[in-house]
């Protein structure tokens, strides 16, 4: 089974795009993005896909031939499938193993460029850091995650609550009965999490186990993947400090609390490859003074951020122990509990911002904490919308308690906010008795509606009606 994802809609963009070059997926290991490949590979005539993991003779290949033409020729004697430009797709997967491959990419876009050519590969950050200036202006690169809520939502047959969703705001809120069915998916998006295997067994079967026992295989590929960074930091290293970042969970990451002892560098080399392997990401502290974000982070101050929900559960439960009340949280608990417990939502929320962005690039979350003085304020997420800062809180409560979105703003002038919760679309109004009665305007963005912030209304239009399907089998 195929399940149809936003990054479809790019790759065929790239397949009929003018300006050809090689396209480089990138991404963490089981994400899908060699699924993708594949699928596009149906749209083409032929379709050659060199992996370099399952096939290390190409190694060799690639190693002695250059010139791209040539490579291209031993390739088609070799897969017994013709290269025809515009008519076959090559697909060079696993490419973070030959430096090479890397290269010829650079070949490919000025020795052949009417070739279609994608590659793809787990680890890849790691070669590719390697690489000195590695193809600047001649490869184009897709960055790829697990599935989003909408994602989920189409995979499910759900397109058109993608819509509801979508057209609902502050001002015309959905029926509750939509709200609560939306809310309802929503925790269950939370335990199946985003990763392709368990979204496919889910879709299939309906059955927690089977999506459970998917997870499990791809957390133990992670930890088996960790050997082969053996050069640059101990594993045993990289499984204490993750353990920790999933301990740690929507809170300033101590160092100290990883298990064995460890240097604080040796601690931070290892949060650098858990980041560039793709598996946690960091979340940055910023001062929030205006735009670029980056131009005003804090590095002494970091939170940091699992993959996936379902993977995070399943890492508690083999590792830690602890995922049995997190996941009757999940399934029973009531949506405010949900929201202000554990930090599941909040590093939900962080990751749907991400995935909506666009995937062109590379996209860095920030926080904000005031460090100013003895009370503690902290804002979950800062975005940057309509040229403006955006504070975003993940909480549940009413107007009256959200002091650190409020302290936040008033110190900041601004006067639009989020609140991002498990309550139905609605405005705030707050008159800040602090700051001359300023007027606060808060918007409660639910937290299966984060793509409503984003521009991606296009594809979903085109899966709703018809264009593209949810799910092909």
């Amino acid at each position: 089974m195929y399940i149809e994802r936003h990054i479809d809609a790019l790759l065929l963009e790239w397949k009929n795009s003018p300006d050809l070059k090689p396209l480089l997926l990138r991404g963490a290991r089981q994400v899908g993005k060699s699924w993708a490949v594949q699928h596009l590979g149906k749209s083409f005539d032929y379709f050659i896909e060199v992996n370099f993991e399952k096939r290390p003779d190409m190694l060799e290949v690639f190693s002695k031939i250059h010139d791209v033409h040539e490579l291209a020729n031993t390739l088609s004697l070799y897969y017994n499938t013709p290269v025809i430009p515009g008519r076959t797709l090559l697909f060079l997967d696993e490419i973070q193993v030959s430096a090479d491959a890397i290269k010829s990419l650079w070949s490919f876009k000025e020795d052949y460029p009417e070739l279609h050519v994608v590659a793809a590969g787990s680890l890849l950050e790691f070669a590719l850091k390697e690489l000195s200036s590695f193809g600047v202006g001649r490869i184009r690169s897709l960055f790829v995650y697990p599935f989003s809520f909408d994602e989920f939502l189409a995979a499910c047959g759900k397109s058109s609550w993608i819509q509801a969703k979508q057209q609902a705001d502050s001002q015309k809120p959905l029926l509750t009965s939509m709200h609560n069915d939306l809310v309802q998916q929503f925790r269950t998006f939370l335990m199946v999490g985003g990763m392709p295997a368990s979204v496919a067994a889910w879709v299939t079967t309906h059955d927690y186990s089977r999506c459970q026992t998917e997870l499990d295989d791809i957390q133990l590929a992670y930890y088996d993947d960790f050997p082969k960074y053996a050069k640059k930091v101990d594993p045993t290293l990289l499984r204490n400090t993750l353990q920790s970042v999933v301990m740690q969970l929507g809170e300033k990451f101590t160092y100290s609390h990883v298990d064995g002892g460890y240097r604080t560098d040796d601690v931070k080399k290892a949060l650098s490859l858990l980041c560039d392997a793709g598996i946690i990401k960091r979340v940055s502290h910023m001062a929030g003074n205006g735009l670029p974000l980056g131009a005003h982070v804090n590095d002494k101050f970091r939170k940091y951020i699992y993959l996936d929900s379902g993977l995070l559960l399943r890492i508690l439960d083999m590792d830690l122990g602890g995922a049995h009340q997190l996941t009757e949280l999940i399934i029973a608990g009531t949506a405010q509990e949900l929201v202000n417990k554990g930090g599941l939502t909040e590093m939900v929320l962080g990751w749907e911002l991400v995935k909506y962005n666009n995937p062109r690039s590379q996209h860095d979350l920030y926080y904000w904490e005031n460090t100013a003085d003895s009370t503690r304020s902290e804002v979950d997420y800062i975005i940057a919308r309509d040229l403006k800062v955006m504070p975003i809180e993940c909480k549940s409560g009413v107007s009256g308690k959200m002091k650190s979105l409020y302290e936040f703003m008033r110190q900041k002038h601004l006067t639009q906010g989020l609140r991002c919760t498990l309550e139905n679309f609605e405005h705030l109004e707050y008159i800040d008795k602090k700051d001359n009665d300023t007027v606060r305007n808060v918007n409660i963005l639910p937290l299966y509606a984060i793509s409503n912030i984003f521009n991606v209304n296009l594809l979903n239009i085109l899966w709703y009606e018809g264009v593209g399907t949810a799910a092909t089998y």
